[in-house]
């Protein structure tokens, strides 16, 4: 009861709001700011109807669309309500299923997202939400047309952990999306990338959710579904082009193309070379002559173009004893390890290592 009472009482409010804008642009039919506050106080309203009246839900997000929609007449910049309005159309599309008209309202979201962020490109979760939109969108689209949209929202999921490096919901929702698209993968036998790389790389991103957030049960079932498609006891594990350890700047003809594993605690290249076979104590063997970034020493990570490199997808990794220059294959091959070692990183500075290290070596 107290809660009924509770949602009445703002109800009440917010009808008193509304009438305090519709009396706001009676005065001043050009104001902008009172659309946008009349298509807030609707959109909250919407929130506050009976779950079970879809109709009437519609009704009242639909109409704060218009006032969006003038909000954004009258001011073309206003993020805020190209952001809002977003929201307001993808819940109408969540209401709709996988339909023509449903398809149609997710577009309009997009394209708000993508309006909105112009505004503002320091907006995390507009990337987010407008990658979510995609990811909607994408289950809905012919088959023909979904997997351009999926890896348009892998970037923009992408885009935002960029701008925020712990925005857990952007990791996971990036997880799911590599997730849906090793499924379909492992269904259709696409030629780009194998399904165990693509279930690898979805385990990581859920992994890290987790490790930010272990008290979130959406993260934690994921981990369990997707835990053992982790290179354990490793994080990742891959290939990367890398000098001599004690000539980070030889010549090109130098640097080889060597195995590196990345766990909670550092990057460490592995072998030689691709063509040395990694044996069980081949890290006690030659140690001295391997690459290793501790976690802890990590400054920032970053893509490289620097000319000194040898062609291809260059990783600078800045550590409190200086930079250290690696190659990865492919430019889709550093996003994986650009992301890797920053969620690594990340992890380390927000104190939860300990919470990692259990995923990976429990």
């Amino acid at each position: 009861m107290p809660d009924m009472e509770e949602g009445r009482s703002r109800q009440r409010i917010l009808t008193f709001a509304a009438k305090r804008y519709i009396s706001a642009i009676e005065r001043n039919p050009e104001d902008p700011d009172a659309y946008y506050n009349w298509a807030l106080v609707l959109q909250e309203s919407a929130d506050n109807v009976d779950p079970n009246s879809d109709s009437s839900k519609d009704s009242l997000l639909e109409e704060a669309c218009k006032k969006y929609a003038e909000a954004t007449r009258l001011c073309p910049t206003l993020y805020d309500a190209y952001y809002n309005w977003a929201i307001a159309i993808a819940d109408r599309a969540k209401m709709r299923g996988r339909t023509k008209e449903a398809e149609e309202l997710w577009q309009q979201a997009i394209r708000n997202y993508d309006k909105a962020v112009q505004l503002s490109w320091n907006s995390p979760q507009a990337l987010n939400n407008w990658g979510l939109g995609l990811q909607e969108l994408s289950a809905i689209v012919p088959a023909k047309d979904k997997q351009t949209i999926i890896k348009t929202a892998i970037s923009k999921f992408r885009s935002a952990i960029q701008l925020q490096f712990d925005f857990h919901r952007a990791i996971y929702n990036l997880g799911t999306v590599l997730y849906g698209l090793a499924e379909d993968t492992s269904r259709s036998g696409g030629p780009d990338t194998s399904p165990n790389d693509l279930y690898s790389q979805s385990a990581i991103y859920v992994a890290a959710a987790h490790a930010l957030k272990p008290n979130y049960s959406v993260y934690r079932s994921a981990l369990r579904l997707v835990r053992s498609m982790l290179p354990l006891p490793y994080l990742k594990v891959g290939y990367l082009t890398a000098p001599p350890a004690d000539d980070p700047v030889a010549p090109h003809k130098h640097w080889e193309r060597s195995q590196f594993i990345l766990n909670h605690t550092e990057l460490q290249q592995v072998n030689d070379s691709e063509s040395a076979p990694v044996k069980a104590n081949a890290l006690v063997e030659k140690a001295k002559r391997f690459i290793k970034v501790d976690v802890a020493d990590i400054v920032s990570v970053s893509t490289c173009s620097d000319l000194t490199l040898p062609p291809g997808a260059g990783l600078c990794i800045n550590t409190t004893h200086g930079p250290v220059f690696l190659v990865a294959d492919t430019w889709e091959s550093l996003d994986g390890w650009l992301d890797a070692i920053r969620l690594v990183y990340t992890i380390f500075a927000r104190g939860k290592t300990d919470v990692l290290a259990g995923i990976i070596t429990g």
